[in-house]
């Protein structure tokens, strides 16, 4: 019931934090926040302020956010809808990876439990989304995966994509047009020490080169 009661922008204020906490281990700072909801620093104050009367939030100036239990499992619901919904789009509508994020973030904000609890069931209960984002359970729990940065991995070690952290329509078209996508095999052959970049053979079969910044949003799990 509480849920309800809860505003469509608080709710991805909620997710934004978590999100934050998650990436950096650490408190949300107000820029974060602020970068994270391309708002001003005045509109996050005003926003924390309402989330901390509603218990939703830990908020002191200067020491950061982090989500109280209540706002954890809000967040949390949203982020299992959104990645929900996404796997839908692909996998039974067909849409690209590049294209789902922002319907996603309209449906997540559906109320009605039965209806997730039945789209988890019709897709068979899956474990991560198409960027390869764990999707977390009913009770919150998310899937664990051995994964490392692509930019962190040894020349010579091979092993396959399964996940992006940056999820821009633009990146994901470029990693399409590279033929990069999540199932990939990929043998890292070459680090350039000038720049960063790193030169791949994917598939066992054709080689490219990837810049530091892309080597820093890809995800891999090593082949044993």
């Amino acid at each position: 019931m509480a849920t309800k009661k809860i505003s469509q922008a608080e709710e991805n204020y909620l997710k934004a934090i978590f999100k934050i906490n998650e990436q950096e281990g650490k408190a949300a700072g107000n820029k974060a926040i602020s970068q994270a909801m391309e708002t001003s620093a005045a509109s996050v104050t005003d926003m924390l302020r309402r989330l901390a009367k509603k218990e939703l939030i830990n908020y002191e100036s200067h020491k950061g956010v982090t989500l109280t239990e209540k706002g954890d499992r809000i967040a949390t619901n949203l982020i299992r809808k959104h990645r929900l919904w996404e796997v839908f789009l692909v996998d039974k509508l067909q849409f690209a990876w590049d294209e789902v994020h922002p319907i996603a973030e309209e449906l997540e904000h559906i109320k009605s439990d039965k209806l997730v609890t039945r789209l988890d069931e019709f897709l068979g209960h899956p474990k991560f989304d198409p960027h390869g984002d764990p999707i977390p359970d009913a009770d919150g729990n998310f899937a664990f995966r051995q994964q490392v940065l692509l930019s962190e991995v040894e020349i010579g070690k091979k092993g396959t994509l399964v996940g992006v952290q940056e999820h821009s329509k633009p990146f994901l078209q470029y990693l399409d047009s590279l033929e990069l996508g999540l199932g990939t095999e990929v043998e890292i052959l070459e680090r350039y020490s000038y720049d960063g970049s790193m030169r791949l053979r994917i598939n066992a079969s054709k080689e490219v080169v990837l810049s530091q910044k892309v080597n820093q949003n890809l995800y891999i799990k090593l082949t044993e």
